[in-house]
């Protein structure tokens, strides 16, 4: 049987005002998501891309491109899509999903009581019509070989995909981590001992990742720019 294939899916970008970075400077950030191609089970899509509100787009500046434009380049339509999972519920994460009606969504409880909340996000992305969800409380294997795992902190719902492969497990972190520089840092944190660090992170590196992606960076995370021992 053929591997598990992990693309990445192009959404488009924002402009994180200066504000928001913590660096006194704007920052254009690309918008990822993931198409995982299970030979066995069908196709799962990670994230969905930006929905559109005035607001939004006077905050934030997107430029999207439109979902079904995006999942052609990567080799799919949305009719393929079988399930989606969003690392979480806010609205550059999500705002496909009205496209995808019909499909099972899966989401941690905890998250979608946020989304359902006030100013988590766009309402009009989380009960549209013909939404479906699979709620978890923690950690799930949807499919074999793929495993929904819960990394909170940027919200408090977050969650990972972990996809292991005949050739080593991809980790598909979406928000976990703005950047695999930051990762990077919080491995080698728990490397030391030294400094502080998620607790999950020690579920995913028991996983021995060979590659960690994000929803917010092109850079790839692989384990042989972290092996540092303690001094």
């Amino acid at each position: 049987m053929a591997d598990i294939a992990v693309r990445r899916v192009d959404l488009g970008y924002f402009v994180r005002p200066a504000a928001e970075t913590g660096t006194g400077q704007c920052r254009v950030e690309p918008v990822l998501g993931y198409l995982i191609e299970h030979p066995g089970g069908g196709r799962v899509l990670v994230d969905t891309g930006m929905g559109r509100h005035p607001e939004v787009d006077a905050h934030y500046r997107p430029r999207r491109v439109p979902l079904a434009a995006a999942l052609r380049t990567a080799g799919a339509d949305l009719d393929d899509i079988d399930y989606v999972v969003n690392c979480h519920l806010h609205f550059d994460h999500c705002g496909g999903n009205p496209l995808l009606a019909g499909r099972p969504v899966f989401a941690q409880r905890a998250e979608l009581a946020l989304a359902r909340g006030a100013d988590h996000t766009l309402p009009e992305l989380i009960d549209h019509p013909g939404a479906r969800y699979e709620e978890l409380d923690g950690e799930a294997e949807i499919l074999p070989g793929v495993v929904i795992l819960p990394t909170p902190g940027h919200t408090a719902g977050h969650q990972s995909v972990l996809v292991t492969r005949g050739d080593g497990t991809i980790v598909v972190a979406g928000q976990s981590h703005d950047n695999a520089t930051l990762f990077t840092g919080d491995v080698l944190a728990q490397h030391s001992g030294v400094g502080h660090y998620p607790a999950w992170l020690h579920r995913i590196l028991a996983f021995d990742p060979r590659q960690v992606v994000f929803a917010h960076d092109n850079a790839v995370w692989a384990p042989g720019t972290s092996q540092v021992s303690a001094p």
